[in-house]
């Protein structure tokens, strides 16, 4: 059970998991468009007349649709997590993580501080 001071974070939670499957979505659609098209032979991998190449603008929506993944696995976790006790803890030290924060970003595990902190 989510305790009641959670409610505006599991909405928070949920509309970013919905965007983030929305985006997921439409960058799948355009990677598939684009390999279909390479797959035909319509694209030209040596130039395009903009400077770049069709190659490198695939890679390039590979990589962001890489990174809408990880996100939406993130949040999966964090909407897994919201109704248990450490919720809002910080994963590396234990403190809590400041309100703030977790309206900004309510999948965040770490505090402000250790999140700038290099791993080493």
């Amino acid at each position: 059970m989510i305790p009641p001071e959670r409610a505006g974070l599991r909405t928070a939670l949920e509309a970013e998991r919905d965007e983030a499957v929305d985006r997921a979505a439409a960058l799948e659609r355009e990677l598939a468009s684009a390999l279909e098209a390479a797959a035909e032979g319509t694209a030209d991998d040596e130039h395009d007349p903009e400077g770049s190449t069709t190659a490198f603008e695939r890679a390039q929506v590979a990589a962001v649709l890489e990174q809408v993944r990880e996100r939406l696995a993130a949040l999966d976790v964090a909407l897994a997590r919201l109704g248990e006790p450490g919720f809002g803890l910080c994963e590396r030290c234990g403190r809590p993580i400041a309100p703030g924060r977790l309206a900004a970003r309510p999948w965040a595990t770490t505090c402000v501080e250790c999140a700038g902190r290099v791993r080493r």
